[in-house]
């Protein structure tokens, strides 16, 4: 993994209205959640999520990247699949990954006067992705930063999202036990890191 880029705290100057209020069952999820640096195609785990194109053939940016890694098998079980709707989720083997399995989800492209119908959409790909991963037994699952990059969906509208998501999902979950959110680069693996550090503190300040 490439050294770890040095982080600001509170890299977006977040408001309280940057936070959601999370149960108690929540925030004991936020300890299986490890944010990191680095390829996801080198990530050791049970599974990654692959921010897919609609026809799951390969793309551009992770989606190329996990697909040259994968090699050509990958490509050809994806194309038995029938495509994937945005905020869906598929699942196939690994191939030639550090990984049993690769779960393929088409994140939101994002359009500010559909706000709502993106986070909900974005909201979907974590969750049906981390459901199908439990369905397979997976204990460890790597997510890139979906929709983050060309897809545009701001990477500050994105974290409540992710962290409410994923929290919540874990609580219906009986065998995932860590979820690695991995940035490539330094400006969100900064953003993701400083989010979590607030959103930790301003609900430990909010249960006092």
């Amino acid at each position: 993994m490439p050294t770890k880029p040095v982080i600001n705290n509170n890299v977006f100057n977040y408001e309280k209205s940057d936070f959601p209020k999370l149960t108690d069952a929540q925030l004991d999820n936020l300890n299986k959640i490890k944010i990191i640096f680095g390829d996801i195609t080198k990530v050791p785990c049970d599974a990654i999520v692959n921010s897919a194109s609609p026809n799951l053939l390969g793309g551009k940016g992770v989606d190329g990247a996990i697909h040259e890694a994968a090699g050509p098998k990958l490509k050809q079980e994806c194309a038995t699949l029938n495509g994937c709707t945005t905020g869906e989720a598929k699942i196939t083997k690994g191939y030639k990954l550090h990984c049993k399995y690769i779960i393929h989800t088409v994140g939101p492209v994002y359009d500010k006067n559909q706000r709502d119908d993106n986070s909900e959409k974005l909201h979907n790909c974590y969750h049906n992705s981390l459901k199908l991963a439990d369905e397979h037994k997976v204990k460890t699952i790597t997510f890139p930063a979906i929709s983050t990059g060309i897809f545009g969906f701001p990477t500050r509208l994105a974290l409540p999202i992710v962290f409410n998501t994923i929290t919540q999902t874990l609580t219906e979950c009986n065998y995932i036990n860590q979820v690695n959110l991995i940035c490539h680069n330094p400006i969100n693996y900064a953003a993701y890191t400083s989010y979590m550090n607030e959103l930790i503190k301003y609900n430990k300040k909010n249960t006092k």
